[in-house]
Parts: C-alpha cells; structure tokens; sequence
C-alpha cells in the first residue's frame, strides 16, 4: 500500500501546474457551495422563524373551501341534471359560536388559541387619508398566539384595555399615516361607523406586510367599528410543535367545516420559491464540480498515457491489475480531499465577506444585510460531493491503466 500511495504522490508532483488548478477547481466549487448555501438557507431560516413568531401557527377563517353542494347535486351526484339560477343564501359573516369554538380549540393539547375579527379601515390624520387592515384581538390570549408584545417599539400591548379607544399601527403604517404615540385618529369603517382612537403603541415585526398594512385595537372595539357585535371572523392558534400543524388544520376543518390554513398553506408561495433557489444552488455549484471533475479526469488520462511503459513495468514486478487500479484512483481521491480542505477555508471566508456587506432592502421582510447560516451540514455535503466527483473522474482512467496489457506494451518498446 505504501508503494502504491507513493507512486500516486510522485505522478501529482511531477505535474504541478495541473495538480494545483485542478485542486484550485476543486476548491472553489466547494467554497462557492458553502457561501451559497449559507446565504440561502440563512434567509429561508429567518424567514421562517419569522412567520412563525410574528403569525400565527393556524388561522380559521369564516369561509369554506368550497361552495356546499346543492340538494340536488347531492340527490343525482354525476347524473344528467342541470341547475341555473341558484342564488346564494344572504348569510351573516362570521364564525358561529367563536367564543365556544375558541375555548374548545385552546383545550387541544400544546395549543393556545384567539379569536380575532379582521376588517377594512380608514386612517385620516390631517390631510392625510390611508387604508389599513383592523384586527380585533383580546391582548391576554393574543399574546400566547404571536409575538406582538415583544415586537412593540413604542407602549405596552395592555395599554389597549387602559386606554379609551386604543390603536396599536404597524411602523410602516405610523410612517403613512404621520402619526406618532399619544396622537389620535379618525377612524372609518366601511360600514359607516367612525371613531376618535388614539395611538398606544407602535411595532416593528420586520414583516412588511405587517408593519405597513396592519394595525390591532381591543376585539370589542373592532365589532363596533365593523357594526358586528359579538362577531368574530378569525380564530389563531399557536402550536408547541410547528411541524404539527398542516396535521392539526387538516383536523380541525374536519371537525369545524371552516377553512383552517397551516402557515406552510398560507406561505406555500414563497416556500415554494425557496425550493426553486435551492435547486439553482445545487445546480451551479454542482457545475463547477463538473468541471473541476473534467479537468481531474484529463490530468490522470494524460499520466496513463505518459506512464505506459511504467505500468508494464510495474505489472511485470508483480502488481495486480487492482494495485495499478488504487494508484489513479488515489491520485483523484488526493485531489479531490486536497480541494475539499481549500474550500472549506475558501468557503468560510466567504461566508464572512458576505456579512460584512450592508444594504437597505424591503420586500415580503425587511433586511439591512445577508441573513447567514453556518452549518457543519455544508461542509461536510460540498467535501463529500468533490471527492465522490474527483474519484469518480478517476476512475476510467484507472480501469484502463489497470487493464494495460504489459507483454504487448514492453514488444512495443522494443
């Protein structure tokens, strides 16, 4: 073994122009796949802890699915009947029986639930008019639902119930609207009714569409405001298990008949488009590789054909057609181990480049710079894909050094 691995040592550094690129290009494949995959998954995984602190784990909604089947459909199901002129029941919005519905669902196992009533509003402050979303909550349950208190930067959630006519806006919503803690607002609803309400907090999610769209009052509030008495239209729940959640929605529409979204249903989109960009990792970094590969598999191609004559030699002396095997093998299995321990520094100082670099970007969240995740997991996928790629690149040049027939090659010689 010791002469096979010195063998494959003295072919590398009698090539060293073609050993240190193709172990360069070995090392930036796995140093671009660790920087990458560390931007990437590092937004993917504060998005997600973002979702789920700032939402809630499962939102019931006043609404179903689908459209409930008429008698006749149920009666005929597939049969050749034809209905025209059905007009749909004029029926008052809202979960039946929230208040119980809620109770029920908090008495689930590791589950806090909320009821909650969403509608439209108008913010007039001075001259100036801005549409916004009203979500009626009661401050004792929604603060085991989301992450609302801890996202306050101005007043205490509690200041709703000591505060007549209390409002809490989003930063971005303040911003719009010019309105400061202490100020007091015009507040419209579509149903006519108008309130003075005056602001008692301000928070910043870091959700855009939270902190510029959402503004939160007590639940009694938001009923008179949306001339809805006792309705509520959302019930939230928050889970001990996250990863539980699709199971238990599925469960309660069942039960309920309301549609009920996980929030991997409500945020399918963007994860989806997380998918996408995983692929587009894979996909480049594995490209380099390739071609890293390529440039192995010529380097080894080339010393097969120099080293012939040695290979007769060697086969003559006693080799097996394995030992000549393990030399070329070992020669890509080198370069391939070699690369990995480059990229690994390559990748981690990528890594730390790219979170020094600052910007300002607001999009579905807001970031002042990459969001990073430094996995072992990374390191360990890029070094075990380049030596599997280098080895492999090795191979047929391996097999067919190793299948040299020394007789034919030494009367050639001669």
């Amino acid at each position: 073994m010791m002469l096979v691995l010195d063998i494959a040592f003295g072919h590398l550094r009698k090539r060293k122009r073609q050993t240190v690129v193709s172990v360069l290009g070995v090392a930036l494949g796995v140093g671009f796949f660790i920087a990458i995959a560390a931007m990437m998954q590092g937004f993917q995984q504060y998005f997600v802890k973002k979702i789920i602190d700032v939402s809630p784990h499962i939102v019931m909604k006043d609404e179903y699915r689908s459209a409930p089947q008429q008698p006749v459909e149920r009666l005929y199901g597939d049969g050749a009947v034809s209905l025209a002129g059905v007009k749909p029941r004029n029926e008052p919005r809202g979960i039946k029986d929230g208040q119980a519905t809620t109770a029920e669902l908090a008495r689930l196992p590791g589950v806090a639930a909320a009821p909650s009533l969403q509608g439209q509003i108008f913010l007039r402050y001075g001259s100036r008019d801005v549409s916004a979303t009203l979500i009626g909550i009661e401050p004792e349950r929604e603060r085991r639902v989301t992450n609302i208190e801890g996202d306050l930067i101005a007043g205490r959630l509690d200041d709703l119930y000591t505060v007549a006519n209390g409002i809490i806006l989003g930063e971005g919503l303040a911003d719009k609207v010019g309105a400061r803690r202490g100020d007091t607002l015009s507040v419209v609803s579509p149903a006519g009714v108008a309130l003075k309400m005056k602001v008692v907090g301000v928070l910043r999610s870091g959700i855009t569409t939270v902190d510029n769209f959402i503004a939160y009052a007590l639940l009694k509030k938001a009923q008179v405001l949306q001339d809805r008495p006792n309705v509520v239209n959302q019930i939230r729940l928050h889970l001990a298990d996250v990863e539980t959640a699709q199971d238990l929605a599925r469960r309660i529409e069942a039960r309920f008949g309301y549609r009920t979204e996980a929030w991997q249903e409500t945020n399918q989109n963007v994860l989806g488009i997380f998918v996408i960009q995983n692929g587009i990792m894979y996909s480049t970094t594995g490209a380099i590789l390739v071609v890293a590969a390529f440039g192995i598999f010529n380097i080894i191609s080339t010393v097969v054909l120099e080293k012939t004559r040695d290979i007769a030699i060697l086969k003559s002396i006693g080799l097996e057609e394995r030992d000549i095997q393990a030399v070329f093998l070992l020669e890509g299995l080198l370069i391939g181990v070699l690369g990995a321990m480059l990229g690994w520094g390559a990748g981690f100082g990528l890594t730390e480049l790219l979170g020094t670099v600052r910007f300002e970007i607001e999009g579905f969240v807001k970031s002042q710079g990459f969001y990073l995740s430094y996995s072992p997991t990374h390191y360990l996928i890029a070094a075990g894909v380049a030596v599997a790629a280098a080895t492999f690149a090795a191979y047929l040049p391996a097999r067919k050094a190793a299948r040299l027939d020394p007789i034919a090659i030494l009367r050639g010689a001669a």
